[in-house]
């Protein structure tokens, strides 16, 4: 999972600081989810799937499917 949001990260050319911004947390504080360090709590999983258009399934590694699951009527 910690490689996958680096990745996304990266390939969306931003810094950890801007998406820490984001996220509304510290730098280092999101450079421990990347690195490992930390565990992400499911609200931040939320908030990345959103922000990268995938799914909390596609972040932790539960599937190679980028693109989401249709949402729920």
């Amino acid at each position: 999972m910690y490689l996958r949001i680096r990745d996304l990260r990266e390939d969306s050319d931003r810094s950890q600081t801007e998406l820490a911004k984001l996220l509304g947390m510290s730098q280092t504080g999101y450079s421990k989810y990347e690195t490992g360090e930390n565990d992400v709590p499911v609200a931040i999983l939320e908030k990345l799937a959103d922000l990268y258009h995938t799914s909390v399934d596609y972040l932790l590694g539960r599937t190679d499917q980028r693109k989401p699951y249709p949402p729920k009527k």
